[in-house]
């Protein structure tokens, strides 16, 4: 399937190009940028037929910026040691900023299309997507701007945290748009639509499963350190007794 080559090209790339990514962020919104204006420009067909292939794909079809997407969520699912967390960890908010500019051109043409229909009769999958593509919206924009680092140091931690927690309700929102847009040709027994909705249901069912086992894993951690620390100390406290005894 086009999206878990996608995917896998956008995993690849992100590890790769992880230190320029890092050092040189604006590059890679300018060109997230460049990419929206492209699309947005061959909508209007300004653009070749062979140019506009490609960019239906990944801007039309959103599969570049969801696909950065999945790559940011999934970092949460490893450990804090492991070589993945390592890599990515670092240009996690990066990548998060170039998935929202790129969503940005996919969501402008999106509700735009849908906007001379509003108030005629819509069927209720069409509306319900609708409206979960515009609560997608504002969660972008929130999540993205947040996403920023000179805007979250004029945040408190703890402000910052819980809002970027709102990044779940935009993942499960993701699933939700893209099951109610590949209900209908899925129900007529489509096999691509039948083959997207199996492959974007493992993807988003296997992060939430890994999601939880990581957050249990480092409950236990903490758990664990916890009961070290306050055994270490009862054994200090112990030590220090018997020698003021003696």
């Amino acid at each position: 399937m086009d999206f878990l080559i996608v995917l896998t090209a956008a995993a690849v790339a992100s590890v790769l190009l992880r230190r320029p990514l890092h050092k040189a962020p604006v590059a890679f919104y300018a060109l997230a940028v460049v990419l929206d204006v492209a699309y947005v420009v061959g909508i209007e067909g300004l653009l070749p037929r062979v140019a506009m292939g490609p960019l239906t794909l990944l801007m039309g079809k959103c599969m570049l910026s969801l696909a950065l997407f999945v790559v940011v969520m999934y970092i949460g699912v490893f450990a804090k040691g492991s070589k993945a967390h390592q890599w990515l960890k670092p240009v996690r908010a990066e990548l998060s900023i170039v998935a929202c500019i790129l969503a940005c051109g996919h969501m402008a043409v999106y509700l735009a299309s849908y906007a001379p229909r509003l108030g005629s009769a819509m069927g209720a999958n069409v509306v319900s997507a609708l409206v979960v593509a515009v609560a997608l919206l504002v969660l972008l924009l929130v999540l993205g701007v947040t996403s920023f680092g000179f805007v979250k140091r004029h945040m408190r931690t703890e402000s910052w945290k819980r809002l970027q927690r709102w990044a779940y309700a935009f993942f499960g929102l993701v699933y939700v748009h893209l099951m109610l847009m590949l209900a209908p040709a899925a129900s007529r027994g489509g096999e691509a639509a039948v083959a997207s909705v199996a492959v974007y249901t493992a993807v988003f069912g296997a992060y939430a499963v890994l999601r939880v086992r990581r957050a249990w894993c480092d409950q236990q951690a903490d758990t664990d350190a916890a009961a070290t620390a306050a055994a270490a100390a009862e054994l200090s406290a112990s030590d220090e007794g018997r020698l003021a005894s003696a």
